[in-house]
Protein backbone atom coordinates (compact mmCIF):
# COMPACT_ATOMS: atom_id res chain seq x y z
CA UNK A 1 0.00 0.00 0.00
CA UNK A 2 1.40 3.41 -0.95
CA UNK A 3 1.44 6.41 1.36
CA UNK A 4 -1.50 7.96 -0.53
CA UNK A 5 -3.46 4.70 -0.26
CA UNK A 6 -2.77 4.58 3.47
CA UNK A 7 -3.91 8.18 3.93
CA UNK A 8 -7.07 7.42 1.93
CA UNK A 9 -7.69 4.35 4.13
CA UNK A 10 -7.33 6.59 7.17
CA UNK A 11 -9.74 9.13 5.65
CA UNK A 12 -12.25 6.27 5.26
CA UNK A 13 -11.77 5.12 8.85
CA UNK A 14 -11.53 8.61 10.30
CA UNK A 15 -12.84 11.38 8.04
CA UNK A 16 -11.34 14.80 8.80
CA UNK A 17 -13.85 16.95 10.67
CA UNK A 18 -12.03 20.29 10.43
CA UNK A 19 -9.11 21.86 8.58
CA UNK A 20 -5.64 21.16 9.91
CA UNK A 21 -4.63 23.25 12.92
CA UNK A 22 -0.98 23.18 11.88
CA UNK A 23 1.05 25.12 9.37
CA UNK A 24 4.50 23.59 9.23
CA UNK A 25 7.56 24.63 7.27
CA UNK A 26 8.69 21.02 6.77
CA UNK A 27 12.18 21.98 5.55
CA UNK A 28 12.84 24.10 8.63
CA UNK A 29 11.26 21.48 10.88
CA UNK A 30 13.46 18.75 9.39
CA UNK A 31 16.61 20.86 9.69
CA UNK A 32 15.97 21.38 13.40
CA UNK A 33 15.89 17.60 13.93
CA UNK A 34 18.72 17.00 11.46
CA UNK A 35 16.58 14.81 9.17
CA UNK A 36 13.58 14.67 6.89
CA UNK A 37 10.38 13.28 8.37
CA UNK A 38 8.20 10.55 6.89
CA UNK A 39 5.95 11.82 4.12
CA UNK A 40 2.92 10.01 5.59
CA UNK A 41 3.36 11.99 8.82
CA UNK A 42 3.70 15.28 6.92
CA UNK A 43 0.57 14.54 4.89
CA UNK A 44 -1.30 13.50 8.07
CA UNK A 45 -0.43 16.80 9.78
CA UNK A 46 -1.33 18.76 6.63
CA UNK A 47 -4.77 17.06 6.50
CA UNK A 48 -5.64 16.46 10.16
CA UNK A 49 -3.28 18.57 12.20
CA UNK A 50 -2.24 17.49 15.67
CA UNK A 51 -4.26 16.71 18.76
CA UNK A 52 -6.63 14.13 20.16
CA UNK A 53 -8.38 11.29 18.38
CA UNK A 54 -11.51 10.30 20.30
CA UNK A 55 -10.02 11.72 23.50
CA UNK A 56 -7.74 8.68 23.70
CA UNK A 57 -4.95 8.83 21.14
CA UNK A 58 -2.92 12.01 20.58
CA UNK A 59 -0.75 13.00 17.66
CA UNK A 60 1.85 15.42 18.97
CA UNK A 61 2.34 18.93 17.66
CA UNK A 62 5.29 18.99 15.24
CA UNK A 63 7.90 21.12 16.96
CA UNK A 64 11.53 21.90 16.27
CA UNK A 65 13.96 19.81 18.27
CA UNK A 66 15.05 21.57 21.42
CA UNK A 67 11.73 23.39 21.87
CA UNK A 68 11.26 24.15 25.54
CA UNK A 69 7.90 25.61 26.39
CA UNK A 70 5.01 24.65 28.61
CA UNK A 71 3.39 22.91 25.64
CA UNK A 72 6.40 21.42 23.85
CA UNK A 73 4.88 17.98 23.45
CA UNK A 74 7.05 16.45 20.72
CA UNK A 75 10.33 17.60 22.24
CA UNK A 76 9.31 16.67 25.78
CA UNK A 77 7.85 13.28 24.86
CA UNK A 78 10.95 12.46 22.82
CA UNK A 79 13.08 13.05 25.91
CA UNK A 80 10.71 10.92 28.01
CA UNK A 81 10.89 8.14 25.42
CA UNK A 82 14.68 8.23 25.24
CA UNK A 83 14.89 8.00 29.02
CA UNK A 84 12.34 5.18 29.14
CA UNK A 85 14.27 3.24 26.51
CA UNK A 86 17.23 3.01 28.88
CA UNK A 87 15.37 1.13 31.60
CA UNK A 88 12.13 -0.36 30.21
CA UNK A 89 11.93 -3.99 29.06
CA UNK A 90 11.98 -4.63 25.34
CA UNK A 91 10.48 -7.31 23.11
CA UNK A 92 13.14 -9.91 22.21
CA UNK A 93 13.72 -8.50 18.70
CA UNK A 94 14.65 -5.15 20.29
CA UNK A 95 17.05 -6.52 22.90
CA UNK A 96 20.17 -5.23 21.15
CA UNK A 97 18.57 -2.31 19.32
CA UNK A 98 19.88 1.23 19.71
CA UNK A 99 17.12 3.29 18.10
CA UNK A 100 17.09 7.00 17.50
CA UNK A 101 13.72 7.72 19.07
CA UNK A 102 11.45 10.58 18.05
CA UNK A 103 8.02 10.68 19.67
CA UNK A 104 5.02 11.39 17.46
CA UNK A 105 2.13 10.40 19.70
CA UNK A 106 0.78 9.05 22.93
CA UNK A 107 -2.46 7.96 24.48
CA UNK A 108 -4.60 8.26 27.59
CA UNK A 109 -2.86 5.15 28.97
CA UNK A 110 0.43 7.11 28.90
CA UNK A 111 1.84 4.87 26.16
CA UNK A 112 4.55 6.39 23.97
CA UNK A 113 4.36 6.22 20.18
CA UNK A 114 7.69 6.83 18.48
CA UNK A 115 9.69 6.25 15.36
CA UNK A 116 13.06 4.61 15.23
CA UNK A 117 14.62 7.34 13.11
CA UNK A 118 17.94 5.52 12.67
CA UNK A 119 17.46 4.82 8.95
CA UNK A 120 18.44 7.60 6.54
CA UNK A 121 15.18 6.95 4.64
CA UNK A 122 12.29 8.27 6.76
CA UNK A 123 9.91 6.10 4.73
CA UNK A 124 11.49 3.10 6.45
CA UNK A 125 11.13 4.31 10.05
CA UNK A 126 9.23 1.70 12.05
CA UNK A 127 6.89 2.60 14.88
CA UNK A 128 8.10 1.73 18.37
CA UNK A 129 5.50 1.65 21.14
CA UNK A 130 6.08 1.67 24.85
CA UNK A 131 2.94 0.07 26.24
CA UNK A 132 2.85 0.98 29.93
CA UNK A 133 0.30 -1.73 30.74
CA UNK A 134 2.79 -4.37 29.59
CA UNK A 135 5.85 -2.36 30.64
CA UNK A 136 7.38 -3.27 27.28
CA UNK A 137 8.70 -1.65 24.09
CA UNK A 138 7.56 -3.28 20.83
CA UNK A 139 8.36 -2.64 17.17
CA UNK A 140 5.77 -2.37 14.39
CA UNK A 141 7.16 -2.46 10.86
CA UNK A 142 4.87 0.14 9.38
CA UNK A 143 4.66 3.89 9.15
CA UNK A 144 2.65 6.18 11.38
CA UNK A 145 -0.44 6.40 9.15
CA UNK A 146 -0.55 2.65 8.52
CA UNK A 147 -0.17 2.11 12.27
CA UNK A 148 -3.17 4.37 12.92
CA UNK A 149 -5.26 2.63 10.26
CA UNK A 150 -4.45 -0.77 11.73
CA UNK A 151 -5.28 0.42 15.27
CA UNK A 152 -8.60 1.91 14.15
CA UNK A 153 -9.53 -1.20 12.17
CA UNK A 154 -8.33 -3.70 14.80
CA UNK A 155 -5.68 -4.91 12.34
CA UNK A 156 -3.10 -6.12 14.86
CA UNK A 157 -3.14 -9.58 16.43
CA UNK A 158 -3.02 -7.81 19.79
CA UNK A 159 -3.75 -4.15 20.29
CA UNK A 160 -0.43 -2.32 20.66
CA UNK A 161 -1.99 0.27 22.97
CA UNK A 162 -2.82 -0.09 26.62
CA UNK A 163 -6.19 0.07 28.29
CA UNK A 164 -8.08 0.10 24.97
Amino acid sequence: MTGEDELEALRQAMPPTAPSNASVDWDQFGRSWGKEFPSDYCRFIDVYGYGSIERYLAVLKPEPEGTVTENSDMANETEVAREAWSWVRKAPELAEARPELIAWGGDASADLLCWDASDEDPGRWPVLVYNRDDGLWRRYDCGMVQFLVRVLRGGFDECPLGDL
